[in-house]
């Protein structure tokens, strides 16, 4: 089937790619021509494992292309993708639709033949319908549905989220659009994986329960952490000891500065305001986007106390500010919080990540940025491990307390042994949820 998928962001990038692996004709549509340009030059402009070269071998198979022309990309489509960005929007916490109406107000402009137009990016319960009422007004005579088709990818394994799913959400209201859209994941359905066909406002609806949810055990087992702290629990038997329970799952219990990235945030406060506008307000969320602020000013906390009660003059190194390791996504990431605040308390902040200084320079400003986590710490009075790269999972401990001037590290993801790290030489040591 022929495909064109509007937008090349994180969600657009994937889908296109691995929908075009899956032996479908996929056009990637996008505005800005820089980026369309190096796509075509075969550079991949997030960091996502596996990507550039799954791309590659599509391109290279004549199944993949990319183009600034939406007109001539929809042209002929069964389906169109619209993964456009849904970013929170300014002063109410709504996510903002502009660019998905104004992808659907062009699309209609475009639509020749019966096409299935699929949002494939996060939006609020009722957009699809919006979006079938723009791409009407557009083009009052043209034959097309509208389909509500949820993203559940995880920035780091996204790849393998889409070609082997814990399921995949389809809202449709024509038998028309669910033999489209069957067709379209026929590779999956071969394969057992589950296809939840529904309704498009149940559809909608489950992306952001899905993600409210996951937000709400993260914040849970903080708040634990933070009790265990104050009692002498640990922290890490006690989520191991829960999530043997099969009601409960290990998944999203690790303790530490708070979740980030690109949906959590966002889709916790849009679905708080979608809660508000129908009169139900969503308490259990609206606590967990507070409690979570909460946490990550906790952990500036556990820093200073782990100092003396101040940074002002030292050294610290700090391993890790994008929100997760295998990602060079810094957005609603712990560091944006922390960082600042040791650099505004008068820190000399060294920045080690192996993907986040591409967009951590503009965002994090007066730090300085380092490859080697030991040279990070030379002269340090303290180390902080904000995101678990595998490259600080397996660090040497005695040689990064001997290079310190003064040996306290800040373990916020609980890598280490705290037995471990007083062996090592660390005259201090501070984790999460471990009394």
């Amino acid at each position: 089937m022929r495909i064109a998928v509007i937008g090349t962001g994180y969600v657009g990038l994937v889908s296109g790619v691995c929908l075009s692996d899956f032996g479908h004709e996929v056009v990637c549509v996008d505005r800005d021509p820089r980026k369309v340009e190096m796509l075509s030059r075969g550079e991949v402009p997030i960091y996502e494992p596996g990507l550039e070269s799954l791309m590659a071998r599509n391109v290279a198979a004549g199944r993949l292309s990319f183009t600034q022309d939406l007109a001539a990309a929809v042209r002929g489509a069964g389906a169109v993708f619209i993964a456009v960005g849904t970013p929170t929007r300014r002063g109410d916490g709504h996510a903002d639709l502009t660019y998905v109406m104004a992808a659907a107000e062009e699309i209609g402009r475009a639509l020749g033949g019966y096409t299935v137009v699929v949002t494939k990016s996060t939006v609020p319960v009722g957009t699809n319908r919006r979006v079938a009422e723009v791409l009407r007004a557009a083009a009052p005579g043209a034959d097309f549905d509208v389909a509500s088709n949820p993203e559940f990818l995880r920035e780091g394994a996204a790849i393998d989220d889409f070609m082997r799913p814990d399921r995949v959400v389809i809202g449709v209201e024509s038998a028309r659009a669910r033999a489209v859209m069957a067709e379209i994941y026929r590779p999956l359905y071969l394969r057992d994986f589950p296809i939840v066909f529904t309704g498009l406002e149940s559809a909608e609806m489950i992306k952001y329960a899905a993600n409210a949810f996951l937000a709400t055990k993260i914040t849970f087992i903080n708040e634990i952490a933070a009790l265990c702290e104050r009692v002498g629990a640990d922290v890490k038997d006690v989520a191991k000891g829960m999530g043997l329970d099969g009601r409960i799952g290990n998944k999203f219990l690790h303790a530490g500065p708070g979740y980030g990235g690109s949906c959590f945030p966002k889709d916790t406060r849009a679905l708080a305001r979608i809660g508000q506008e129908h009169g139900l307000p969503m308490r259990i969320v609206e606590t967990v986007i507070e409690v979570n602020e909460a946490i990550k000013r906790r952990m500036i906390d556990k820093v200073l106390d782990l100092c003396g009660g101040t940074v002002n003059g030292k050294a610290v190194a700090v391993l890790g500010v994008t929100f997760k390791p295998n990602t060079d996504d810094m957005r609603e990431a712990s560091s944006l919080t922390i960082v600042p605040a040791l650099v505004g308390g008068g820190a000399r902040v060294r920045v080690v990540d192996p993907q986040g200084r591409r967009e951590g320079e503009a965002l994090l400003p007066g730090v300085s940025w380092l490859s080697d986590p030991y040279a990070a710490a030379e002269g340090a009075e303290a180390v902080v491990i904000l995101t678990e790269w595998n490259e600080f999972r397996a660090l040497d401990l005695r040689r990064l307390a001997a290079a310190m001037k003064v040996p306290r590290l800040a373990d916020l993801r609980n890598i280490y042994n705290p037995a471990d790290a007083a062996a090592a030489g660390f005259a201090a040591y501070t984790s999460v949820g471990r009394g």
